[in-house]
């Protein structure tokens, strides 16, 4: 399960590189209500969302040339540059580089061996998202990648993640939990989208999932605000009620009624 008691490997971060940060940030306050609060005047932009005063994630605007609009997941780290030293000697790539943000961590932003952007959050004075598992707010992220077991291999020698397979509808799914914590530490998934009809042209990416009360009514409240479903809401035995979406801008993510909910 993701909380908010951070360790390594575990994501503790999450923010939305957008070409409409305004947009954004109308559509995730009328979806999720978040409000968006300026991360101040030398932050370049850069802001929180924030449920009921607890941050849940970061966004900013960004340029056509830093990519098309997307989630990126952060995951901890207690050396962020040794982390990207591993990542490149295990054919990934560094994005961009580990830099201070104004003594509250390290950040850095890499791709894995197959693409797959994601970043690193060396804590500071910021510890990570104040917000997890909680409706509004990340309770797990999913990658999809064309080779599974490549990427088991990657982020097992970059993060030290480990991977576990468990009964899925039609076959197995590959979970995964920092090192040595354990079934019960497990915040993800690992998918190929030759397995995913949805996914089957998506490229490699890490895809957030938020906790939602009421799937139907996100997806529905979703259109309204001009996003897309990617995936109408399903249900998932002894997983929950999900839905696949992206923003107006086209930034995807997921939402879900996890089961745990109802018992």
């Amino acid at each position: 399960m993701l909380t908010t008691r951070f360790v390594d490997g575990a994501p503790n971060w999450i923010d939305v590189g957008t070409s409409d940060i305004d947009g954004a940030t109308s559509f995730y306050g009328a979806l999720f209500g978040w409000r968006f609060e300026s991360a101040g005047p030398d932050a370049g932009g850069y802001g929180f969302f924030q449920l009921d005063g607890k941050t849940v994630a970061g966004g900013m605007q960004t340029t056509p040339g830093q990519g098309p609009p997307s989630w990126t997941v952060y995951f901890r780290t207690s050396d962020a540059q040794a982390t990207a030293k591993a990542a490149e000697q295990t054919h990934g790539r560094v994005l961009l580089a580990p830099m201070d943000v104004m003594g509250k961590g390290t950040m850095a932003v890499l791709a894995d061996q197959a693409g797959a952007p994601f970043g690193l959050w060396q804590p500071g004075r910021t510890k990570g998202v104040d917000l997890a598992n909680e409706p509004g707010s990340l309770c797990w992220v999913e990658l999809y990648t064309p080779d599974v077991a490549a990427a088991a291999a990657f982020y097992n020698a970059t993060l030290g993640l480990e991977t576990s397979a468990a009964p899925f509808p039609g076959g197995t799914y590959t979970c995964v939990n920092p090192a040595g914590a354990g079934e019960e530490a497990m915040f993800g998934g690992i998918v190929s989208p030759a397995d995913d009809p949805t996914e089957a042209e998506s490229g490699a990416y890490w895809l957030p999932y938020f906790e939602a009360t009421d799937v139907d009514v996100v997806v529905a409240r979703a259109e309204e605000l001009g996003g897309r479903v990617r995936m109408p809401a399903t249900d998932v035995e002894g997983v929950g009620r999900i839905a696949r979406l992206a923003d107006p801008s086209g930034a995807r993510f997921a939402v879900i009624r996890s089961a745990a909910q109802d018992t």
